[in-house]
């Protein structure tokens, strides 16, 4: 999952999951610009995403939200490094899309022990919607 093209996609759908009427506030802006920055993005390429079509956004959004995320931690782990800080701005950036904190621990965990493995959006769905702890 390490192309450019794909890089583009997440990257599109994370300004459109991220614009309000329109409008990519200062925070939101920043906020991609650092996921841009880690995925090895270039800024001039960054800057021309915004002035792009946005894709449309499902009528789902928690489960978009949820495996837009899932892409995101595929990325960081895709060249098989997780850096000191990975973890932290991994949870960070998941809290900031509204999601659990221990599913999001507890698919942390399952990504590290089957790094090579697919989960599917069933899967990753019971994981985000499940009341129990992990």
């Amino acid at each position: 999952m390490d192309t450019c093209e794909e890089k583009k996609k997440l990257l599109l759908e994370m300004i459109a999951y991220a614009t309000v009427d329109g409008q990519l506030s200062k925070k939101g802006y920043d906020f991609l610009f650092l996921i841009a920055n880690e995925l090895n993005y270039e800024k001039g390429g960054f800057i021309d995403l915004l002035s792009q079509e946005l894709p449309v956004l499902p009528d789902n959004r928690k489960l978009s939200r949820i495996k837009q995320f899932y892409q995101l931690v595929v990325f960081f782990q895709n060249d098989g490094i997780l850096y000191k800080q990975d973890p932290d701005l991994i949870v960070h950036i998941a809290i900031s899309m509204g999601l659990d904190t221990d599913a999001i621990r507890y698919l942390l965990k399952k990504v590290k022990n089957a790094p090579n493995t697919v989960i599917s959006d069933d899967v990753l769905w019971d994981i985000f919607n499940e009341e129990s702890d992990y």
